[in-house]
């Protein structure tokens, strides 16, 4: 019962991140203070399903909090780089041509591999948090976290034609 309110805030999370992505999109561009106002609620249920899988003595939370909320500012960091590439995708989705389509491959890759880079960093960190069985289980939300917004990303942003 426990993993279907999880599975439940996960969706929840999905579809708020849906209707934010094809806002991106679609829509009017999104000022700067929309963006965060949409960061920091996702956020916030970022943190309340992990705290809901996790579920956290007193010295694991102490632990953990602190390095999360750096893993996450850096994760916004390199998501800071990712909305860019969206909404510079939307600009340029009529008039794309080769070299344009090459840079934003190439930038994906980019933000892929730092995405991969602050995990490693990260994961120590974690560890010694958490332990290793521990800190492994916050990976494996985190990553499914990560895959709900990629496929939510990849499902709103058309393909090109």
């Amino acid at each position: 019962m426990q993993a279907l309110k999880v599975l439940g805030v996960m969706f929840a999370l999905a579809f708020q991140l849906a209707l934010a992505q094809t806002v991106e999109v679609t829509a009017k561009p999104l000022t700067d203070a929309d963006i965060q106002l949409l960061r920091s609620d996702i956020q916030a249920n970022k943190n309340e399903i992990i705290t809901h899988a996790m579920q956290f003595t007193d010295s694991e939370s102490t632990a953990f909090w602190p390095v999360y909320r750096d893993y996450a500012r850096d994760q916004q960091k390199v998501g800071d780089e990712r909305v860019q590439l969206i909404k510079d995708y939307a600009q340029r989705y009529d008039t794309m041509d080769d070299a344009a389509a090459k840079n934003m491959v190439q930038r994906l890759l980019n933000i892929d591999a730092k995405y991969g880079n602050l995990r490693q960093e990260y994961w120590p960190k974690f560890e010694k948090a958490l332990g290793a069985k521990r800190g492994a289980k916050f990976f494996q939300i985190d990553t499914r976290l990560s895959l709900l917004v990629n496929l939510q990303l990849i499902s709103e942003i058309p393909m090109l034609r």
